[in-house]
């Protein structure tokens, strides 16, 4: 998994995952597979999948790459503490997946929190499963 700051300000972890890599087939399967551990995790709400592919592709000057067969994200929230109104900035987070001709990338932004950004690593790390 590589940490890089994207743009030059969002700390994102990614991990692409060769599709022999893995037993999943889809990125509905993967994130299925999230959903899953999102539910049993004793703080996290699931909130909802986000099908950004479709959306940008319904745009009339939407632009999708042409190496992204599909890109959806999950959101949640590790919402424990509000200690102030600007955690809510930071919140909630999301997993995006995308698929590739041979291989998902997988892909979230650094949360403030150790606990999330454990939990987030551990949940992406094990989709690589071959």
């Amino acid at each position: 998994m590589r940490q890089a700051l994207f743009q030059e300000k969002y700390p994102v972890y990614t991990l692409e995952i060769d599709k022999t890599e893995t037993t999943y087939s889809s990125v509905n399967e993967i994130l299925d597979y999230i959903k899953s551990r999102i539910e049993e995790h004793p703080i996290v709400a699931y909130i909802g999948t986000f099908d950004h592919y479709a959306h940008t592709k319904s745009l009339a000057d939407g632009v999708v790459s042409d190496i992204i067969l599909d890109a959806k994200n999950i959101l949640f929230c590790f919402g424990k503490e509000l200690p102030s109104p600007c955690v809510l900035a930071v919140r909630p987070r999301s997993i995006g997946v995308a698929e590739m001709d041979d291989a998902f990338v997988i892909t979230f932004l650094e949360a403030p929190n150790p606990v999330a950004n454990e939990a987030m690593e551990s949940w992406v790390l094990n989709i690589k499963n071959r």
